[in-house]
């Protein structure tokens, strides 16, 4: 059965006001690969946008918080961490980003999307030099529910 569309057949928003509030945790990963041209110019601070890194994970952080209102039936949860860090390796970046809250829904949709606007951000910011690169690999890690007290 499919929770987005009702007895009749119709899309709705899933009611979730009888769930049991509880921490929840996702983590999602992506990469991006990068030159090692574009790569070096990012680690130096060198694109002329700007900080890549940093504008990133803004972005990512900034899309988590509204992803309810990029995705159609995502509830608007109020969020308590949003996160998005990066790790480098010789042929691109990997991008992750954990999103917690406290509520009746898990955070996995706002993970991903802040993982997806991070890597698209750089995509952005780093096309005037690298007419090459390419997102992949966007994904869930791991997602948690804790019962609070």
């Amino acid at each position: 059965m499919l929770t987005h569309i009702n007895h009749e057949g119709q899309v709705h928003m899933v009611d979730v006001s009888p769930k049991e509030q509880s921490l929840r945790t996702a983590r999602a990963q992506g990469f991006i690969a990068l030159k090692a041209q574009t790569l070096e110019l990012v680690r130096e601070n060198k694109i002329k946008k700007g900080s890549v890194l940093t504008t990133a994970s803004l972005a990512g952080i900034q899309a988590a918080k509204q992803c309810s209102q990029l995705i159609p039936l995502c509830h608007n949860i109020p969020l308590s961490q949003a996160d998005v860090s990066f790790t480098w390796h010789p042929n691109g970046l990997e991008a992750t980003a954990v999103v917690s809250c406290i509520g009746p829904t898990g955070v996995e949709m706002e993970a991903l999307t802040a993982v997806s606007l991070a890597l698209l951000t750089i995509y952005d910011m780093c096309k005037a030099v690298d007419k090459e690169m390419e997102i992949t690999n966007i994904r869930l890690i791991e997602k948690t529910k804790t019962k609070t007290d």
